[in-house]
């Protein structure tokens, strides 16, 4: 199969699918009556279960810097203040309410800049179009031919939850099954009653005060990213992932719990928890680690700069960018700013 061949009608649809799953996307509604979900914190079962995992787990999360607030004051001798905020791509209210800080900052701010600005289904549709090598197989491969059986009626099922033929799935790479994996039913269900993810919050509010949105990435840029991770690597994160596929509730009630009690350091050290319980090498998320993080930290700190010079900036990414050594608050510091915790 090539890009050239690949119906216009398959491209719409992982539009739509990466839109609401891997970009974090929702239509705006004012309808607030849907219950949020509902999962387990795996965490604390952690903490039960198996405490010496645990242990592990919150030990190398208090070592990495950076990771006690979401929201940053951003400081420089002769330029207006800016901050920088870490987001999640979910719409549980827990996470996707601005607090009164927040809005105070971007009210006071003359730019509103997210990762990607434009998440309209025209530009997604376009850069798929445009990039569907990196999405589908082109060269012959198949997806079904690298996984079991059981592996594969999971992938077919995810895939048909998100709205499409189970068919399709032999033709997707690895990692968009695994970001459609990270969305829960429940949210597919959230984003689709119209709810908003918190990204989509802070636009709204940037809108309502009349301030324009930028971006610091490109639609193609994230593609690109995603797809960069190696593909033995993405396989095997997605066949970790297959261990959990009923758990999906589960690890956004996790992932919800750790920003709101500002333990977002966790993530990382969890995630590779979970891949030695089934018996994964963390080593499979060297690749995430450096296309998806490290690699995009450094280019989301390059487009920053020019922002943070003109002062009254607030910039607004995914909160597994700012911790660590390698993390924006880091390097934004490195690059000559005092960066402070707000909340």
């Amino acid at each position: 199969m090539t890009s050239s061949k690949t119906p216009r009608f398959f491209l719409l649809m992982f539009a739509a699918l990466v839109l609401v799953a891997a970009l974090g996307a929702g239509v705006a509604s004012a309808d607030d009556a849907a219950p949020r979900c509902q999962g387990t914190d795996m965490l604390t079962d952690l903490q039960t279960k198996s405490p010496d995992v645990y242990k592990k787990v919150m030990a190398e999360s208090s070592a990495l810097p950076n990771t006690e607030a979401v929201l940053w004051k951003i400081e420089k001798p002769g330029v207006a203040n800016s901050y920088l905020f870490g987001t999640m791509h979910l719409s549980d209210p827990r996470i996707a309410t601005l607090s009164p800080e927040v809005k105070d900052a971007i009210a006071h701010s003359k730019s509103v800049t997210l990762e990607v600005a434009d998440l309209s289904d025209k530009a997604v549709a376009a850069a798929m179009a445009k990039m569907a090598a990196l999405i589908v197989y082109t060269d012959g491969k198949s997806l079904k031919s690298a996984l079991t059986d059981d592996e594969y009626k999971g992938v077919q099922q995810t895939v048909a939850k998100a709205g499409m033929p189970g068919e399709l799935a032999a033709m997707m790479k690895p990692w968009l099954v695994s970001m459609l994996l990270a969305t829960s039913d429940c949210e597919r269900k959230q984003l689709a009653a119209g709810k908003t993810v918190l990204d989509l919050q802070v636009a709204a509010e940037a809108q309502k005060n009349g301030i324009t949105i930028t971006g610091l990435e490109t639609i193609d840029d994230q593609l690109s990213a995603l797809a960069a991770v190696p593909d033995d690597q993405q396989l095997a994160m997605l066949k970790v992932g297959l261990k959990f596929i009923d758990r999906a509730d589960d690890m956004t009630e996790t992932l919800v719990q750790m920003y709101v009690k500002r333990q977002i350091g966790a993530a990382m050290p969890f995630q590779l928890a979970l891949a030695q319980e089934v018996g994964t090498s963390p080593a499979v998320f060297d690749g995430f680690k450096k296309y998806l993080l490290v690699d995009r930290n450094a280019k989301m700190r390059t487009a920053a700069l020019p922002l943070l010079e003109k002062g009254n900036a607030f910039i607004a990414v995914g909160a597994l960018h700012l911790p660590g050594p390698t993390g924006l608050v880091a390097l934004l510091r490195e690059s000559g700013y005092t960066v402070t915790p707000v909340e």
